[in-house]
């Protein structure tokens, strides 16, 4: 190009890269000050054939249903029952015994993994309660709420931990990756976001046979940097699938915080407007909001007005697993500093406050489900621990993957059982 293109650059400071840092590190006392948190019942809620270009706003507030009193305050209040309130608190207590039993079965080397969602019940639970029994749901793997909401044995849970002989995927998957297809619950997979376009691939398949099940699929805020995430909002909104978003942004992915996935630039509900899609932000400790705001979604997916993508505004209260530590990351006391609180506590001040819960039934109930999961855990011992030989017949290893087993692979079999056997003779 000519010299007279070219423009002056000696008063330009040089370019530079902002590398995300957490505001609070090892040592520092947590301060979320600087968080928004409109009144609850402060956020209008639309009709739900509302088109996404007119709702805009709802990706930047904050739906929330309980106020700081406990009372269910404001348009999102799903004026449930008694019973489903009492329900959706026995369901959260069980998630949560479940995860400290487990945590300790992990510490005393029964299972190798264990990953608690403590902080995070209401997301799962509420969001199951609010679904048909027959949708179809993709998790992530923080979500064991889900199960336990369907009641899923808990026995058969444990036993998959244990990878023993009582683990219906004998011994396959990770401790944790649950896979029940009876219970509408989708193999767990350890590859961030690749459950997203499958749960689309189900909705537009539903769609298509002119069923009436709808999807829902859950994933981290950092999981939202991957390309799964995007090409599923892509397919969803071209095809208006009839499909629910949930987002999970608990504030941390494994160690990096949420600005590496974009978090101080925008909120991760916005992230459905530049595909069309209804973004819903609330606050994911807020059993009451995350009932309602998945009700909504779902009338919209069944009523063919398109995808919905939630982000449940949340906090991760302890490690990422149980082979982190999240001390040597964030501030010690950044989980007590949340403002948004703990949603058992909530939840259980509301049917306090409304006079159908009181503290000595809770303490009875925590008693209760401590003892059901213990007794569980015993039953599923029975079957083995990880650790402690192979539990199921090495040849399965063969299985499960055609449906007509190849020669090749029926040959390998018939030697490996051979060469097992002839060991076992020379012992």
């Amino acid at each position: 190009m000519p010299d007279s293109h070219t423009r002056p650059r000696s008063n330009l400071p040089p370019l530079s890269l902002h590398v995300p840092e957490p505001r609070f590190r090892p040592g520092d006392e947590a301060d979320f000050s600087d968080i928004v948190i409109p009144p609850a019942g402060s956020v209008p809620r639309p009709a739900e054939n509302v088109k996404p270009s007119d709702v805009h706003e709802l990706a930047y507030s904050l739906i929330r249903v309980l106020d700081e009193g406990g009372k269910p305050v404001g348009p999102w209040d799903p004026r449930l029952s008694a019973d489903e309130k009492l329900a959706m608190l026995r369901y959260m207590a069980l998630v949560r015994a479940f995860d400290d039993r487990m945590y300790r079965a992990q510490r005393q080397g029964k299972t190798s993994f264990y990953m608690k969602c403590t902080g995070e019940e209401a997301i799962a639970v509420a969001a199951t309660m609010a679904m048909d029994r027959d949708d179809m749901f993709f998790p992530s793997y923080r979500q064991q709420g889900i199960l336990i909401a369907r009641d899923y044995p808990i026995v058969d849970m444990i036993n998959q931990i244990y990878s023993n002989k009582g683990d219906a995927l004998k011994g396959r998957q990770l401790p944790i990756m649950y896979s029940a297809k009876d219970y509408g619950f989708f193999s767990i997979s350890g590859n961030l976001a690749t459950q997203y376009p499958q749960a689309v691939g189900y909705a537009m398949a539903s769609a298509a046979k002119g069923d009436s099940k709808i999807a829902s699929v859950w994933c981290g805020e950092g999981s939202t940097a991957e390309g799964d995430f995007h090409s599923a909002l892509t397919f969803a909104t071209v095809y208006n699938a009839p499909v629910i978003f949930n987002v999970v942004n608990n504030q941390w992915a494994i160690s990096s915080f949420s600005g590496f996935a974009g978090a101080e630039r925008t909120t991760f509900a916005a992230r459905g407007i530049g595909y069309g899609i209804v973004g819903l932000r609330i606050d994911g400790n807020d059993a009451l909001a995350v009932y309602a705001a998945t009700q909504w979604a779902a009338e919209r997916a069944r009523t063919n007005q398109g995808p919905t993508l939630i982000e449940h505004f949340s906090y991760r209260a302890e490690g990422h697993s149980t082979s982190d530590d999240p001390s040597a990351y964030r501030s010690a006391d950044e989980s007590s500093a949340w403002p948004l609180g703990d949603p058992i506590a909530r939840l259980k001040a509301h049917l306090i406050g409304e006079g159908l819960w009181d503290e000595e039934r809770h303490a009875a109930m925590d008693l209760e489900l401590a003892e059901l999961v213990k007794s569980a855990g015993k039953e599923a011992e029975k079957n083995g621990i990880l650790g402690h030989g192979m539990h199921q017949p090495f040849e399965t290893m063969f299985e499960d993957v055609f449906e007509d087993m190849p020669w090749h692979l029926q040959e390998q079999c018939a030697q490996a059982i051979s060469e097992r056997d002839r060991k076992w003779q020379k012992k």
